[in-house]
């Protein structure tokens, strides 16, 4: 698998478990529901999800991290 499609998958999979658990909580401590529970959940999760994305490089593909958590970008290979 290429560096492009594993950061997508990172990347989705951490929106997933983030919106879920988002949702989760707001469904438990709130009175939202319609359209604004998903709709909350997904603004919540796309703030506190990582970015990963690849950069090229002389030595090859580097996928990074940003996080809200982290200081600064992390190399994860």
């Amino acid at each position: 698998m290429s560096p492009q499609i594993k950061t997508i998958g990172l990347q989705f999979v951490s929106f997933a478990v983030f919106f879920v658990l988002a949702r989760i909580a707001f469904t438990s401590f709130t009175d939202l529901s319609g359209f604004w529970l998903p709709a909350v959940s997904a603004v919540v999760a796309t703030i506190l999800a990582p970015q990963f994305k690849v950069f090229r490089t002389e030595k090859g593909d580097k996928v990074c991290v940003s996080w809200l958590f982290f200081k600064g970008v992390k190399v994860l290979n």
